[in-house]
């Protein structure tokens, strides 16, 4: 469920709406949702001052009901 929203958050900041991608992996540390995004729109994403990132953040935080749940915003550029 949290995937989805927030793939569905993001779809609607970013220009490139099919290379939209949300991963979930469970780590020992807790859950983090993984995002890729074309790299033009990686700006947006993260927003000035990381603002949009935070608000996404916040967002996925109250909609887990308390889980610690981390998101990654990953720079598709730098990964190989």
């Amino acid at each position: 469920m949290l995937e989805e929203a927030l793939e569905h958050l993001v779809t609607g900041i970013v220009d490139h709406k099919d290379d939209v991608q949300v991963r979930h992996k469970e780590l020992r540390r807790g859950e983090v949702l993984e995002v890729r995004v074309h790299p033009d729109d990686l700006g947006r994403v993260i927003g000035r001052s990381g603002r949009t990132a935070s608000a996404l953040r916040t967002v996925m935080g109250a909609l887990a009901g308390g889980r610690q749940v981390r998101i990654d915003i990953v720079d598709t550029d730098r990964v190989g």
